[in-house]
C-alpha cells in the first residue's frame, strides 16, 4: 500500500466515522426531543402538582388543628369525669355514714 491509498483509505474511514456519529446525534436527537405539546402537558401537570401538594398542606393543618381541639376536649372530659367520680365517691361514703348513723339510732328490736 503506497501513500496515496493510506491517505484514501484514511479519508475513507474517518468520513464512515463521521457519518456513524452524525446519524447516532440524529437518532438521539430525535428520540429525546420534547414538542410544544410535551411543554405545554408538563407545564399543566406541574400546576396541578403544585395545587395538590397546597391542598395536602391545607388537609395536615387542618387535621392537626382538629386533633388538638379534640385533645383538648378529650382532656376536659376526662377532668369532668375524674371530678364527677370523686363527688360521687364523697357521696357514697357519706351515705353510708348516714346509714352507720341511723342505724345507730335507731332502737336495736325495730
Amino acid at each position: 500500500m503506497n501513500r496515496t491509498e493510506f491517505i484514501l483509505m484514511t479519508a475513507i474511514v474517518l468520513f464512515v466515522a463521521f457519518l456513524l456519529g452524525w446519524f447516532a446525534y440524529w437518532l438521539v436527537h430525535r428520540f429525546t426531543r420534547i414538542g410544544q405539546n410535551d411543554l405545554s402537558e408538563m407545564d399543566r401537570m406541574s400546576q396541578e402538582l403544585h395545587e395538590a401538594e397546597e391542598t395536602r398542606d391545607q388537609a395536615i393543618t387542618y387535621l392537626q388543628q382538629r386533633e388538638a381541639e379534640l385533645t383538648n376536649q378529650l382532656t376536659q372530659t376526662e377532668a369532668e369525669l375524674a371530678a364527677a367520680m370523686d363527688g360521687l365517691r364523697d357521696a357514697r361514703r357519706e351515705a353510708e355514714e348516714l346509714r352507720a348513723y341511723i342505724e345507730h339510732l335507731e332502737p336495736s328490736g325495730t
